[in-house]
């Protein structure tokens, strides 16, 4: 009974635990995986058993494993054994992410068997990586504005003295040279201008606003300037918020980021400009945006153009960092769209995928609540949310972060919650029969099955599935290259949690 009892608990603690638990003999056959270890890798936990844990490592590690297991069960060294250590793991569609893993020897019936702890350490590494760059900028940040301003107080005397000389009877040909030389030094007295408004330091003189009003004056300009290949859409809302901010900067920003959608479609496109109120009152908005809570003004530019690459996202914000060195590029633009933003007590996100195009997000504080008199449910408690009844929710998103907090929100508001990472992938696991009674994507996924697509299967398969879209894009203007939208509606990240619970809700 005593044996039944300690089964039934180690079973219990298996199941309950958080963190993945895989226990292999010695040879490194896999012996029993707890359902943390299947989500963990992707897969379900029962069909790790009996594998080599050798498919849960990239190869360099997996070709070295065996012949450290061997000199340890030889010699009786540790290497790893009873030392927590931080290494790689590998899911089941090959993709290496960092995890923590601890593991542990026993003998069981005079033979040894090792139980590893693994932990996943995806989202410390991103809040580490996005600390760092933030912690990076601002370092670049207080050396650019001190050398800026050293440098204006140089540029200061230089064009002085070259206006005192220009003023005095020279030859044609010398006049020519202090005109030349004037230039460029009123040419560096503007890069430092911009030097110091990335730095937080430019002169902002901020009054209120409408960002309406700013958006159709900037307008104004980039119709006159962009081409007749480009259109430009926007989306304003009936009612807005006002906000304190410098006019000049704003439309400068404006500029820059129209400009930058300009460049990425050279063969000519779309890019959307859209105001909106929002307000950021829950932990998982917070989470996804890296701002405080409150009621903000957003502004999204988006593009449907080539896209950024990883890196290029990572350091897109910082000074002299461009992709566009072949054609004069300087680096600058965003630099000081970052500084401007961040100076005026509002936060900037960018979201963009190779081949579909660049969104950015600018929030503003809004300096008072303008809301639309049927939109009660702003400010509702989490506790009045509608809720599910163990109803299945599939979440399709290839974003391992994005995903994992998806899955945590579906759980949270009373569903149960399958997971895929593509749109083929979800399409397989809805074609084996699996009950599902929504699916929640992402528009934009790798695979042959975009989010549009996987609608379109899911309809004709199982017109009875709910379906419910998301997008980091302010709006549809990359539908044009993935296919009809048909009348889906899009939830547009980052969304409220109370956002996601009524449109779960009014499809079900």
């Amino acid at each position: 009974m005593d044996h039944a009892r300690d089964a039934a608990l180690l079973t219990a603690l298996m199941e309950a635990a958080a963190d993945a638990i895989i226990v292999s003999d010695s040879e490194g056959t896999i012996l029993r995986a707890n359902p943390a270890s299947g989500q963990l890798f992707g897969c379900k936990s029962g069909e790790l058993i009996g594998q080599s844990v050798n498919v849960l490592m990239p190869e360099a590690l997996a070709k070295v494993h065996g012949d450290f297991m061997a000199h340890h069960l030889k010699t009786g060294e540790t290497r790893i054994i009873d030392i927590g250590r931080d290494v790689e793991g590998r899911r089941q569609d090959g993709t290496v992410f960092p995890l923590h893993l601890s593991v542990g020897r026993a003998v069981i019936d005079d033979q040894a068997v090792f139980i590893g702890i693994l932990h996943d350490l995806t989202e410390r590494h991103a809040a580490q990586e996005a600390l760092a760059r933030s912690q990076r900028l601002d370092a670049v940040g207080q050396l650019t504005g001190g050398i800026a301003h050293d440098f204006n107080n140089l540029l200061t005397v230089i064009i002085g003295n070259l206006e005192l000389l220009q003023m005095r009877g020279t030859t044609e040909k010398q006049i020519d040279l202090i005109n030349d030389a004037l230039a460029s030094a009123e040419l560096g007295a503007d890069l430092t201008s911009r030097l110091l408004v990335f730095a937080r330091k430019g002169n902002l003189k901020p009054v209120e606003v409408d960002l309406r009003e700013q958006c159709r004056d900037a307008l104004a300009i980039l119709k006159r300037t962009i081409g007749e290949r480009y259109t430009i859409r926007t989306d304003f809302a009936k009612t807005l918020s006002p906000v304190m901010i410098d006019p000049v900067q704003l439309q400068s920003t404006l500029i820059n980021l129209a400009l930058n959608a300009r460049d990425a479609m050279p063969g000519g496109g779309e890019f959307l400009i859209s105001v909106a109120d929002v307000t950021i009152d829950d932990d998982y908005m917070a989470q996804e945006t890296d701002i405080a809570p409150g009621d903000y003004v957003r502004l999204f530019i988006s593009d449907d153009g080539a896209g950024m690459t990883l890196d290029a996202q990572r350091r897109a914000f910082e000074p002299f960092f461009t992709t566009k060195a072949a054609t004069g590029g300087t680096g600058l633009g965003l630099a000081m769209v970052y500084g401007f933003v961040r100076q005026s007590g509002g936060h900037i996100t960018l979201y963009s995928e190779l081949g579909h195009g660049t969104s950015f997000g600018l929030y503003f504080p809004a300096l008072r609540a303008a809301r639309l008199a049927d939109d009660t449910n702003l400010n509702a408690d989490a506790g009045d949310m509608p809720r599910g009844n163990g109803q299945v929710v599939l979440v399709v998103e290839d974003n391992p972060r994005v995903r994992k907090l998806s899955l945590e929100r579906v759980r949270d508001l009373g569903y149960q919650a399958l997971e895929a990472a593509n749109g083929d992938e979800a399409y397989a696991l809805l074609r084996s029969g699996r009950h599902v009674d929504v699916v929640f994507s992402d528009l934009v996924m790798p695979g042959s099955l975009n989010g549009y697509g996987l609608a379109a299967k899911v309809r004709e398969m199982l017109p009875h599935v709910g379906i419910l879209l998301t997008s980091g894009y302010a709006s549809d203007v990359i539908t044009s290259k993935m296919g009809p939208a048909g009348d889906h509606r899009i939830l547009h990240k980052p969304y409220r949690h109370s956002d996601l619970a009524e449109r779960l809700y009014a499809l079900l």
